[in-house]
This record gives structure tokens, C-alpha cells and sequence, in this order.
């Protein structure tokens, strides 16, 4: 059963949405349940001007990304760092037990953004880990895939790998 602050949240979610030209971007996923979770910050004398989410997956991923930019909006950065999923969660009036990694993506997604905000500010580049698969078409149809982020085995119909939780590039 989800409080009424979740079904608010998730029925008339806030701040959705990309940021054009972001400051910082964190991007999240998890394998099992499919939630993605992707935060956009604008950053002005290191506090949060502006926050938006984009977010794929169950009702309380939505209520926990809009939640954590309500949270998240206006504070410093050195504020924010400090919001947790058991603050998001305890701000949501709770979530069911199945539900709490919700609040953990959330958390992560905000600090990732944080962090790539940081980076770039100190002048450290990150490349991104491209999607490339490293063995397009060297397999028979439903033979073995590798994951091109961590290698481990994993089936052509997976969307995420099992082992770092990164998202596939789709190959047939």
C-alpha cells in the first residue's frame, strides 16, 4: 500500500523533464526491476537552480525521482550530497519493503550528478563508456553474448547485464 504523498508524487510528478546543457547528469538503472533513472541539474554558486528527471519504470521510481528534485531544488550542493534514500523514502511517508531500492536510485542518481557536475568543474573527463558491442554478429543466433562494459555472460534478449547492471545495446 503506497502513503498518499507517493500517489501524489506519482499521479502529478514534479520537475520532469531534461535540462538542456546540464551542469551534471546522473544516470541509473537496475537490472532486475528495469527502473531507469536519469537527474539534470543546473548549478549556480554551488547550490541547485534548477532540477528535472526523466524516469522509465514503476510508480515509485516516478514518485521517488519527482520527491528528490523537490528535495534536491535550491539547496547547496554540500546539502544535497546529504540526502539519502532513507530521507526520500522517510519524506515519501514510506515505501513498501519491494519498493526501497527505488529510493536507492533515486539517492544514486542524484549524487552521480553531483559527481559529473564536480568533474567537470575540476576539469576531470569521465569518457563515457560507449555502447559499442565488441562482437556484433561474431555469434550464432541465440549463442553467447559479453557484456562490453564488464564481460560477463549474458543472452542477447537482456536489457541489462546481471553483473554491473549497465544497459545493452540491443543487437538483433
Amino acid at each position: 500500500m503506497y502513503s498518499s504523498t507517493v500517489m501524489d508524487h506519482f499521479k502529478n510528478p514534479r520537475n520532469v523533464g531534461e535540462i538542456e546543457n546540464a551542469d551534471g547528469i546522473g544516470e541509473v538503472g537496475n537490472p532486475l526491476c528495469g527502473d531507469m533513472m536519469t537527474i539534470y541539474l543546473k548549478i549556480e554558486e554551488d547550490a541547485i537552480k534548477d532540477i528535472k528527471f526523466k524516469t522509465f519504470g514503476c510508480g515509485a521510481a516516478i514518485a521517488v525521482s519527482s520527491m528528490l528534485t523537490e528535495m534536491a531544488k535550491g539547496k547547496t550542493l554540500a546539502e544535497a550530497k546529504k540526502i539519502t534514500n532513507k530521507s526520500v523514502a522517510a519524506a515519501l511517508e514510506g515505501l513498501p519493503k519491494n519498493k526501497l531500492h527505488c529510493s536507492n536510485l533515486g539517492a544514486d542518481a542524484l549524487h552521480l550528478a553531483i559527481q559529473d557536475y564536480e568533474d567537470k568543474k575540476a576539469g576531470i573527463v569521465r569518457p563515457k563508456p560507449k555502447r559499442e558491442e565488441k562482437h556484433e554478429h561474431d555469434h550464432e543466433e541465440g549463442g553467447k553474448c559479453h557484456c562490453p562494459y564488464c564481460n560477463i555472460e549474458v543472452t542477447e534478449d537482456d536489457l541489462f547485464c546481471v553483473g554491473c547492471g549497465k544497459m545493452l545495446k540491443k543487437l538483433h
